[in-house]
């Protein structure tokens, strides 16, 4: 039996179990190694800070997935690999063999610069954790007037998050501060100046509070870049992706800043029995932007790929389109559109964003009848 290692559970993984699902492979076996047996979906994060969402409804049960699929699925965490050995550690210090690899264990967040906050750190990367803290935070900023939160990031992520912080203490009518942090000549990079534009008009509408520089964090809050002090209880890390510290030594070539150099097959560049996707790979024949709307576009092609590598058959190129379309989420029921130079929003575009993300959970769920005509070994703690 080949092995077919399926490490992380990002969303061009989603894609290759939905195509197992629907044509098993025969002779392989299949293992899913992800820490958590449910994904959220990160586009539909900002909506559920808000309160418009339950955290059921950005949810996908992997179980299901894995079950349909004819793979196994193992609950945790691949800290280490060794390309030139086809071997991956797992947290506990088991080794997982493989004949094929498919990487899709996403990025890291950045937060050496932060460290000194402790608990009042709050990064959004791993998500589940996040999804798991930021409850007990609302819960501490109800009961404690003049609750003050600092997100920290240029990015959409930054922006959207500390909007939607914001609408969620006026929703719940919560004495509390928000501010976002992040370089000016950063902010929203990449986006049309009238997208950076409605941006910051929301936050000027919403009071979230803008702040121009880069920060440090201490044991009180943050400090500032013009040496002021900005007082925090707690401060949502919303900083540039790091792709994963094991990297550094499993044998992969990697690009300049550390990631999984690949072709245009998302391939290995050095090891052509591993393939990576998402936030953890970087193409080296052309750039683009680091997205899960990439991520969710290559996933069709790294299953191709996957099941022409042990076939083998030709392999299929991603080729990213030239712009690509962002709704960026604003607090309230309504959303920025930046696609290109264009740009537009209200709350027809929330709508139009609700409509995409809600399908794209639907569309990975699995019927119940599908779900439990196969079986699934979750193997957590035991040797394989």
């Amino acid at each position: 039996m080949k092995q077919l290692v399926l490490a992380g559970g990002g969303h061009a993984q989603l894609a290759v179990l939905k195509a197992l699902g629907r044509a098993p492979l025969r002779g392989v076996e299949v293992t899913l190694v992800t820490p958590e047996p449910r994904q959220a979906y990160s586009g539909m994060l900002p909506g559920w800070i808000a309160g418009h969402y339950t955290r059921a409804d950005l949810e996908i049960d992997l179980e299901p997935l894995a079950r349909r699929a004819g793979a196994k699925l193992q609950l945790d965490r691949v800290e280490a690999m060794d390309a030139s050995r086809s071997c991956v550690a797992l947290s506990d210090g088991r080794y997982l063999d493989f004949d094929l690899l498919s990487l899709d264990v996403g990025s890291e967040i950045n937060t050496s610069s932060l460290e000194a906050l402790g608990t009042r750190l709050l990064p959004l990367r791993p998500l589940g954790d996040f999804l798991d803290r930021w409850p007990r935070v609302l819960a501490v900023a109800r009961n404690r007037p003049g609750f003050r939160v600092a997100v920290v990031g240029a990015g959409a992520a930054g922006s959207e998050v500390a909007l939607a912080v914001r609408y969620a203490f006026d929703r719940e009518r919560i004495d509390g501060d928000v501010c976002l942090v992040t370089s000016r000549d950063k902010f929203l990079v990449g986006h049309a100046s009238g997208a950076r534009r409605r941006v910051q008009d929301w936050a000027g509408r919403l009071g979230v509070r803008l702040h121009d520089g880069l920060a440090v964090g201490t044991q009180d809050g943050l400090l500032l870049q013009n040496g002021s002090t900005l007082p925090a209880d707690c401060v949502i890390a919303a900083t540039g992706a790091a792709p994963p510290r094991w990297l550094k030594v499993s044998g992969l070539r990697l690009d300049e800043r550390g990631y999984v150099a690949v072709d245009s097959s998302h391939r290995s560049l050095s090891h052509s029995h591993v393939f990576a996707a998402g936030d953890v790979c970087s193409r080296e024949d052309r750039h683009f932007a680091r997205s899960g709307v990439h991520a969710v576009r290559a996933g069709p092609v790294l299953a191709s790929n996957l099941v022409a590598s042990l076939s083998g058959g030709p392999l299929r190129t991603y080729r990213p389109r030239r712009r690509s379309l962002y709704l960026l989420a604003c607090g309230p029921r309504s959303a920025v559109v930046s696609w290109g130079k264009l740009t537009a929003g209200g709350a027809w575009a929330w709508r139009w964003k609700d409509r995409i993300d809600r399908r794209f959970v639907e569309r990975h769920g699995v019927p119940p009848d599908d779900a439990s005509s196969a079986t699934v070994q979750i193997r957590h703690g035991d040797r394989p």
